[in-house]
């Protein structure tokens, strides 16, 4: 851990996730999240959606995430999109407990992130996760409570709802807080 990183507190209901966030590799990426955290914009946030094993069988290329934030949908809290920093660029790769920021297309994420369990290098630049080859933009690391992250990717999933069919959390795990610690 590096004493010069912006550390965030993530309060939810099964515990506190705390990250490390890599503001000189993925400046930009970093810079939204902190604005979402500054501006208490994950206020009603939630982790509502696990990628095991057992849940992608449509998916040819399988890894293991947790996903949460404002939702896919629209949301009033909802900053624009950012410019994508694709792993090729910042050096850092998708390892256990990499935090990272979900998207569909290359430059449209906005609040929605993820935290890898495992290793799962199909998520970076040139991965095949994303059809585009283009990876994720990985901007930190789970430093504390990945014992919580593990019970969010436990949890009873399903729904019908695309494009992640049986993935969304029966219960989502409601975020209390989000701030830098």
């Amino acid at each position: 851990m590096n004493p010069r990183n912006p550390q965030v507190s993530i309060q939810t209901e099964l515990g506190e996730i705390v990250l490390e966030l890599f503001s000189a590799q993925a400046p930009r990426t970093v810079a939204n999240f902190l604005r979402y955290v500054d501006e208490h914009r994950y206020r009603g946030a939630t982790f509502y959606r696990t990628v095991r094993m057992d849940n992608q069988a449509q998916s040819p290329i399988k890894i293991e995430v947790i996903q949460g934030g404002l939702g896919m949908g629209e949301h009033p809290a909802k900053l624009p999109p950012i410019t994508l920093e694709t792993t090729a660029q910042t050096g850092l790769r998708h390892q256990n407990g990499t935090v990272s920021m979900a998207r569909l297309e290359p430059n449209s994420a906005q609040s929605e992130f993820f935290i890898c369990i495992g290793d799962q290098p199909e998520l970076d630049h040139g991965g095949r996760r994303n059809p585009d080859g283009l990876g994720f933009a990985a901007f930190g690391r789970v430093v504390r409570g990945m014992e919580v992250v593990h019970r969010i990717h436990q949890r009873p999933a399903g729904g019908e709802t695309p494009p992640v069919q049986g993935q969304w959390l029966l219960e989502p795990v409601r975020i209390f807080s989000v701030n830098r610690v």
